[in-house]
């Protein structure tokens, strides 16, 4: 694997642990997403980011790290970024709110797994 990718799933591994620092600090995933000033826009700005990192890779043709999770996951994924990026007709939250339990946990599982 290239420096460069493997520099994505870093970067893809904090952003969801600036994510997990918001609901953290918020005390659940219901009050950092009712916070429609600060904590609820940032959660979205990370998980844009996120998507763009996997983009990158696909763009990469980095197939040995996209190959470990699950196409749906990923298109998914970048589904939300694009609906957070253009806000087409809002954004559900309870789909954002899904993605920080359920989602993100693999996520984060996966990208350990490749840099061990």
């Amino acid at each position: 694997m290239s420096k460069e990718s493997i520099s994505k799933i870093y970067l893809v591994l904090e952003k969801i642990e600036y994510i997990e620092n918001i609901v953290a600090n918020a005390g659940s995933v219901t009050n950092a997403l009712e916070d429609a000033i600060t904590m609820r826009p940032a959660i979205l700005m990370h998980l844009t980011a996120i998507a763009e990192q996997f983009n990158k890779l696909k763009q990469e043709n980095a197939t040995h790290i996209l190959d470990i999770f699950d196409g749906d996951d990923l298109k998914g994924l970048y589904d939300v970024r694009t609906y957070i990026a253009h806000d087409y007709e809002g954004v559900n939250l309870a789909i954002i709110e899904w993605i920080i339990r359920n989602g993100l946990p693999v996520f984060k599982e996966k990208c350990q797994q490749i840099i061990k």
